[in-house]
């Protein structure tokens, strides 16, 4: 160990040794060492020749990753000069880092740090939408765009609209909270009071937001956090905000920051969604009151190139229109259920898109410079004319308020013209549900990781990413190919097991069903039979996990009441209502169980006599269904490879684990897995998932009789 490393791990240990409630586990050690050599490590700042440490680390269940990841990261960083960010995927753990974790560690740390929960710009309020909307007249205080007042705020994006009488008086009430610091600007903290409130528009915004020449900079609620935040050691974050504030000044910069990833296995899915790019071909009104917002500012201040900026507009117009007749005739009118979009094969788009895309690209490309033009001139009359400051501003958000829907269809139509070795998955996709069709062009690149790599991994030096659950089928291989760092030089891999006594806590039933998991029907109605027999036998919490909604609908129905009365279904009241009910039931002694889909299997922590009985009625194998996981398993295809092995599989094994993951959480804790899909035994790629999974005792079930699995 180097002199940094060595002090991080040293100041691991002493808070470990600080606090009774916290026990010495080898596993968390070697974690907590691994991580003290890699914070110590790689090149921090501008450097002619910069080197990166990277480590990638599986921490079983009850482990103590918090503490083993950030104790030496923060440690590392007082020693290094510089800050930690730890993005996390779910607000559950973000909330636990911040009110218990982050305090419980800086109180025993030899050097107490900060720490600040980091949000995007539009959870903090917009004081100047905000009073804006007090007035009544469409947010608008200087008469410019009064004859917009009424207009759907649903297809227009401005500050515009008029606003009810009891909006107003709410965000009357809301302004004087505000400005009497009874409310703080955060969206998360408006409360009862802004029951009712329409929260994206007062939001703060990047494309209407003038900064420092904004004449309510002072004190405004979202550069105010940010003062705060470029003041704490410690920033949390989430990974779509890490991802977001690439290229931004919203986190530090990532080549002089140590990272922690935690729940990493959910970093791919953010990329992927991040990536991906759309437009909108159906709803083209904003197009139209853009226009009419040109005309209004290009004229107010005397723009030389208004009348071209107005022709753009309806030439943006006209290119998204010839595109929508051309994707309404590919409306799939007789599609089976669920089959609402139509994917270009091979990312080949038909040549009769060819030129109308072309045209979207051009029209949009010319309007996007001219709007950004406008917006110049807008910044230059504000710093000449602080005077004006409440009007120019007015103008800016106006015609700001549009730029997400202008740079989503370039950047879509960029992506869908891209021609690549690995092409882009293109696609469109229809939507009925209100009464008419519409229809919208998407573009998104296979593989997130590769991206990941370029844009992302690219500017990071010193990083560990940590999860439960990080390998697949006993590997890396998957998780690293998904999130950018297969075959990176400077990557190292620790897996470090959980402390738990698997083999005595836990015992793994795979039940041997008479019929195949292919014969839906008859699967689905033999495996609901096994189900009520098990769950009659219920003393205390289960949960059950189904990968078909219909499925859990059926085994719903099947019960008879008295066990009908013991089950809480997803859907019936919200998942927070749901869990503390559950959790009343047994605290009373009542066997209760959770009926579930997969967004049950990970995040949901039932400790105990919570959830002593798991049941899942099939392997969570995800079909390739989306756009993308087709366009990926087609690629795959094409090169001569399996997409089922090298896609699907892995997949299912790292959501297999988060499921099973749900119950053993201490290590006091007991409990039985009941597997309804033998696959998980009786075929190759079951044994691989099983090779995978903690180590329960394996029991064989057919015709009601259990055995050792042989």
């Amino acid at each position: 160990m180097n002199p940094t490393a060595k002090i991080a791990f040293e100041a691991y240990e002493t808070v470990l040794g600080g606090d009774p409630g916290f026990k010495s586990r080898p596993g968390q050690r070697d974690m907590a060492r691994q991580v003290a050599n890699t914070f110590s490590s790689g090149t921090l700042g501008e450097s002619e020749a910069p080197t990166r440490s990277i480590a990638v680390i599986q921490a079983g269940t009850g482990v103590g990753k918090s503490l083993a990841a950030s104790v030496p990261a923060i440690a590392a960083a007082i020693q290094r000069k510089t800050r930690v960010i730890i993005s996390t995927a779910t607000i559950t753990l973000q909330q636990q880092l911040v009110e218990k974790d982050l305090p419980r560690f800086s109180a025993l740390m030899d050097k107490p740090f900060t720490f600040m929960l980091a949000k995007g710009r539009s959870n903090y309020v917009c004081k100047v939408k905000l009073e804006r909307s007090t007035s009544g007249k469409g947010g608008d205080l200087h008469g410019l765009f009064d004859d917009e007042a009424g207009q759907d705020a649903s297809k227009d994006p401005g500050p515009t609209t008029a606003t009810s009488e009891s909006a107003i008086v709410l965000h009357r009430e809301l302004a004087r909270d505000l400005a009497s610091g009874k409310w703080d600007g955060e969206k998360d903290t408006v409360g009862i009071a802004g029951a009712g409130l329409k929260w994206e528009t007062v939001a703060a915004d990047r494309h209407t937001c003038t900064g420092r020449r904004c004449p309510m900079f002072s004190g405004c609620t979202y550069y105010e956090a940010r003062k705060r935040l470029a003041d704490v050691d410690v920033i949390v974050s989430n990974h779509a905000l890490l991802l977001a504030s690439l290229g931004t000044k919203v986190l530090p910069d990532l080549s002089d920051t140590l990272l922690i990833v935690d729940e990493g296995h959910a970093l791919a899915e953010v990329a992927s969604g991040q990536f991906t790019a759309e437009m909108d071909l159906t709803n083209l009104r904003w197009l139209d009151q853009l226009a009419q917002r040109v005309q209004k500012v290009g004229t107010a201040i005397r723009y030389d190139s208004t009348a071209e900026a107005i022709e753009l507009t309806r030439s943006v117009k006209r290119a998204l229109n010839e595109l929508q007749a051309i994707g309404m005739g590919l409306f799939p009118v007789d599609r089976p259920a669920g089959q609402d979009t139509v994917r270009f094969e091979h990312g080949v788009i038909p040549d009769y898109l060819e030129q109308p895309l072309l045209n979207v690209q051009a029209t949009a490309n010319a309007l996007a410079k001219h709007m950004t033009g406008l917006a110049d001139t807008l910044n230059t009359l504000l710093k000449e004319s602080p005077g004006d400051a409440a009007r120019l501003t007015t103008m800016y958000s106006a015609l700001g308020a549009f730029a997400p829907r202008l740079d989503g269809a370039l950047q879509a139509a960029t992506l869908l013209l891209e021609h690549a070795e690995e092409p882009n998955a293109k696609w469109l996709s229809f939507s009925d549900e209100t009464g008419y069709v519409t229809v919208k062009a998407h573009a998104s690149p296979l593989n997130p990781g590769k991206h990941l790599a370029k844009v992302f991994w690219s500017q990071v030096r010193s990083a560990v990413i940590t999860s439960a659950t990080l390998t697949s089928c006993g590997s890396f291989d998957f998780l690293l190919n998904e999130i950018g760092l297969r075959d990176d030089p400077d990557v190292t891999t620790l897996s470090v097991e959980s402390p738990f006594d698997f083999k005595r806590q836990g015992r793994l039933v795979v039940v041997r069903t008479k019929s195949s998991a292919r014969d839906i029907a008859e699967y689905n109605r033999e495996v609901i039979g096994e189900f009520l027999v098990d769950a009659a036998h219920v003393k205390s919490g289960a949960l059950a996990l189904f990968t078909s909604k219909k499925h859990m609908q059926q085994t719903h129905e099947s019960m008879p009441e008295s066990l009908a009365a013991r089950v809480l279904v997803q859907g019936s009241m919200s998942r927070s209502a749901l869990i503390r009910e559950h959790k009343r039931r047994v605290d009373a002694g009542e066997p209760s169980i959770i009926l579930g889909l997969q967004s049950f299997g990970q995040g949901v922590d039932l400790a105990g006599a919570y959830c002593e009985t798991l049941m899942l009625a099939k392997l969570p194998f995800q079909p390739p269904t989306d756009a993308i996981g087709q366009a990926r398993a087609e690629w795959l295809t094409t090169q001569g490879r399996d997409s089922f092995n090298e896609l699907s599989v892995p997949a299912t094994g790292v959501k297999l684990n988060q499921w099973v993951g749900r119950l053993i959480r201490t290590e006091e804790d007991t409990g039985t897995v009941i597997c309804y899909d033998k696959r998980l035994v009786d075929t190759g790629y079951g044994r691989r998932l099983l090779s995978g999974m903690p180590p329960f005792q394996v029991i064989m079930r057919a015709n009601g009789e259990e055995s050792p699995r042989g």
